[in-house]
């Protein structure tokens, strides 16, 4: 069961967030991980690995004074990837922040996703139009689109109801 939102740069990461916090109160196991907001800026992005204990993630790097653009550092991003996946077990649904870039371009929490969905594990991401081509591939159309009205009901539905 694939879930998913279209969010642009206004909501995606602050409404996952928000949602995990909400999930986690009635009582859902999370795996995956949500983009926190820090200080430091706005090109700050550190990532809550859900389902652990460990510190946020800085997924960004500075690139100095110069640097018009924010900057993922994908090294940090797969040490979190690697993380959510050694704390798969147990979860009862896996949030993945966004379906972004690099996992339009096969890298990023796109594992994370199918080794989910390989154990039955519920996944909910977030999706902006530019990558709906590349997730729709990744997915060969098997997934659920929904608006953020809706995405509570649809992760608390339980496992074996229709999706």
């Amino acid at each position: 069961m694939l879930g998913y939102v279209i969010h642009d740069d206004t909501d995606g990461s602050d409404r996952m967030a928000a949602l995990a916090r909400l999930l986690a109160a009635r009582g859902l196991r999370l795996g995956g991980a949500v983009q926190v907001n820090s200080t430091g800026g706005d090109c700050t992005m550190d990532l809550a690995v859900l389902g652990t204990d460990a510190a946020p993630i800085r997924i960004s790097q500075a690139l100095g004074p110069g640097s018009k653009g924010c900057r993922l550092d994908p090294d940090a991003l797969e040490r979190a990837v690697g993380l959510a996946l050694s704390a798969l077990a147990g979860a009862d649904l896996v949030l993945v922040n966004k379906f972004g870039k690099q996992e339009s371009l096969g890298r990023g929490f796109r594992e994370l996703i199918a080794e989910s969905l390989s154990r039955g594990i519920p996944v909910l991401t977030a999706v902006a139009p530019d990558y709906l081509p590349a997730f729709h591939d990744f997915t060969g159309g098997d997934a659920t689109l929904l608006n953020w009205d809706d995405a509570p009901d649809w992760c608390l539905r339980p496992r074996g109801a229709a999706a």
